[in-house]
């Protein structure tokens, strides 16, 4: 069953960053296009950033954009976000996920699968 582990996440303060991982086990995770998502206390799940599988296309919430880089590291079997700039309504739990076969690339949830367990990124002062 295909797993993935997220990590990286804390406290920082605002304008500070921070770098998540997602980590894949059971799967290869370069055979997948991943999505990065994030959910605030009582807020639905929202889309944050995705990259391809070849990492030649990525795209980002207009939230974020700027701020936040998605890449990948296909030998080390992860895929990173990194999160510059952190404002206080970046805090969420942080969720990594594969794209799901023949769904259309994008940052909408439902079209995402074998969710991580979540990393909490908290900014405040």
């Amino acid at each position: 069953q295909v797993q993935l582990v997220e990590s990286g996440g804390g406290l920082v303060q605002p304008g500070g960053s921070l770098r998540l991982s997602c980590a894949a086990s059971g799967f290869t995770l370069e055979y997948y296009a991943i999505g990065w998502f994030r959910q605030a206390p009582g807020k639905e799940r929202e889309g944050v950033s995705y990259i391809s599988i070849s990492g030649s296309s990525t795209n980002y919430a207009g939230s974020v954009k700027g701020r936040f880089t998605i890449s990948r590291d296909n030998a080390k079997n992860t895929v990173y976000l990194q999160m510059n700039s952190l404002k206080p309504e970046d805090t969420a739990i942080y969720y990594c996920a594969v794209l799901l076969p023949g769904r259309r690339p994008g940052l909408h949830p439902q079209d995402f699968g074998s969710w991580g367990q979540g990393t909490q990124v908290t900014v405040s002062s």
